[in-house]
Order: structure tokens, then C-alpha cells, then sequence
């Protein structure tokens, strides 16, 4: 088994040795075009349904959702076929699944089964999405046009006129100056749309559990006024802490969008910097690091959603005393 396993190791490498060469080749032949840093998604299509157009994000939010529904139908055919132990992509699904049911189920008891679901689909959404920017061709082939004033042209497929050649735009010269790619797919998390997107989902969804869990009375961690007459001085400071916690629900959606946004693209960034300053081997080594930095991420967006609906399923402040108090005097 050991002879075999060095075989295999001696062989690969080989590969892996071939791969370099032919990298250097290739970028000795047609050098990198210089990267093309841009916040806002890149339309690959005219106006559709009034000003909207169908950008490069979209088109990865729609793979990743994809994507997604294949591997719930995957474990669904597993379990329908009988097997009590899962192997392969259904079995490491279920072991995240099991992992993050655990954890919801510690941090907030009771309202797990509600909450789960809600954590868990946005998990595994971002973590999708995230590592998408891991597969070749993703944020790299695209369309190659050149620029006017050195800004982008933004009509690319309805103004056929702006693609150029390659040998137009100074690639097969070895200048590759004036000339970008917009690619077919860019990864959805550079899109700040769509982290937003997803952070009003768990704030809204985090206000919603708070109700059903307390009714009418989750407005008093906003609103209290049950001491502003009663305890003037005091009553004043509560209502103040209430005004608090309504203005840190709004900043949880910033938190959320920004935390998940600023990371990927930074990222993605550093991937295209690496990639057009060595662009042989050396972009192996971030890819590695944007792999954990995926999973990290998608992993702290599920739990603060998942602690954040956790708290609003617990009374507040004076309510909880409240009844305390009056099952001591029961």
C-alpha cells in the first residue's frame, strides 16, 4: 500500500511539474491582461424589463442556487433509497447539516426547528457562492473590450462595435494596456446587492421570530415605557436603551452586508493581483487561503443570524423579572 501511495505522489508531481510548464509557455505567449477592479456588477445584456439588465452576479446567483437545489435532490434520492449511512457528497452534506442542527439546537433551545432551516439554507448559499471564485473560468472569461477615457464601456453586447480583437487591443503584442475582461461570471458575494439582500432576510426574519415567540410585548425591548412614569429618572434610561437596540437592529443589516462583502472582494482583489503579477503557480497558494476564508465566512453569517434570532425569542429586561416574580408569588 505504501510502494502504491508513493507511486501515486512520484506520478502527480510529474503533473504538476507539466502544468507549470505549460503555464509559463502560456503566459509568455498571451501575457495577462492587466486586472480590472469594479464595485458595481457588469451587465451582459441590454435593458430586459425597464432599466434592469442581467449582470455577471446574477448569472452566479442563479448557478449557485442551482447548485444548491441539486444537492438537496442528491440527499433526497439517498435517503429515499434506504441507505442508513451516507457516503460521498450526501454524507459530508449531512455531517455540516447535523453540526449546524447541534449548534442551533444548544444556542436557542426550543426554537431550533424554527430557526435551522433559515441558518442552515443561508449557509450553505454563501458558502457556495464564496467558493465559486474558486473555480477556473469563474471571474476570468469573459468578454474583451477596450476602454474610452479609461472607463468601461457599459454596452457590450447591444454595441457589438466595443469588442475588439485581441491582437486589437495590444494582447498578442505582449502590451495588453487598454483592454479588460468582463467575465460571463463574477462571484455573487462581490456584489454588494446581494449581501445586502441576504442581510435584510435575517434582520426581518430575526424581528418575525421575536414576535411569534413573545407577541405584541417583543416591542418593548424598542419601546419601554412601562417605567417612564413610575421611575422617572430610570424610566428615561430604559426608554433611552430601548431607542439603543432599535438603532442596533438597523446596524445589523450594515454589519451583515459589509462583514461578507468587504471580505470576499478583497479576495477576489488579491486573486486578480497575484494572477497578473506572477501569473504562473503562485495563485495556487490564495486559492487555498480564499477556500478557508469561504467556508469561514458562510459559517459566521449562519451563526450571528443564528444568535441574533435566539436573542428575540427571550423576553427582556423587566418583562423576564416580571414573571419570575410572579411565579414566586404563585
Amino acid at each position: 500500500m505504501e510502494q502504491t501511495r508513493r507511486w501515486r505522489w512520484g506520478v502527480n508531481r510529474w503533473f504538476v511539474l507539466l502544468f507549470i510548464i505549460l503555464g509559463a509557455i502560456a503566459a509568455s505567449l498571451y501575457p495577462p491582461i492587466q486586472p480590472h477592479v469594479q464595485l458595481p456588477a457588469e451587465a451582459l445584456t441590454g435593458p430586459i424589463i425597464g432599466s434592469f439588465r442581467l449582470t455577471n452576479t446574477i448569472v452566479a446567483m442563479l448557478i449557485a442556487d442551482a447548485i444548491l437545489l441539486l444537492l438537496g435532490f442528491g440527499v433526497y434520492r439517498a435517503t429515499r433509497g434506504g441507505d442508513l449511512v451516507l457516503g460521498g457528497f450526501s454524507g459530508a452534506l449531512e455531517a455540516l447539516l447535523e453540526g449546524l442542527y447541534n449548534l442551533a439546537e444548544s444556542t436557542a433551545g426550543k426554537w431550533a426547528r424554527t430557526i435551522f432551516p433559515l441558518m442552515a439554507t443561508i449557509v450553505l448559499l454563501v458558502l457556495i457562492g464564496n467558493w465559486m471564485e474558486l473555480i477556473p473560468g469563474v471571474d476570468s472569461i469573459g468578454l474583451l473590450h477596450h476602454e474610452v477615457e479609461g472607463f468601461p464601456t457599459q454596452e457590450i453586447l447591444p454595441g457589438i462595435e466595443t469588442i475588439v480583437k485581441p491582437e486589437a487591443a495590444g494582447v498578442g503584442s505582449g502590451e495588453g494596456e487598454g483592454a479588460i475582461v468582463v467575465p460571463f461570471v463574477r462571484v455573487v458575494s462581490t456584489d454588494l446587492n446581494f449581501t445586502l439582500a441576504l442581510a435584510l432576510i435575517a434582520v426581518v426574519a430575526t424581528q418575525w421570530i421575536g414576535f411569534k415567540a413573545q407577541g405584541a410585548s417583543y416591542l418593548t425591548k424598542f419601546f419601554n415605557t412601562r417605567t417612564l412614569f413610575s421611575k422617572p429618572i430610570f424610566g428615561v434610561i430604559d426608554f433611552g436603551v430601548g431607542l439603543l437596540e432599535l438603532v442596533s437592529e438597523i446596524s445589523k443589516v450594515l454589519s451583515f452586508s459589509f462583514r461578507l462583502f468587504g471580505n470576499i472582494f478583497a479576495g477576489s482583489v488579491l486573486l486578480f493581483v497575484i494572477g497578473s503579477l506572477v501569473p504562473v503557480f503562485a495563485q495556487s497558494v490564495f486559492l487555498m487561503l480564499e477556500f478557508f476564508v469561504g467556508i469561514i465566512q458562510a459559517i459566521v453569517f449562519g451563526m450571528l443570524t443564528l444568535v441574533f434570532m435566539s436573542q428575540a425569542t427571550q423576553a427582556h429586561g423587566g418583562e423576564e423579572h416580571a414573571e419570575h416574580a410572579a411565579a414566586g408569588g404563585l
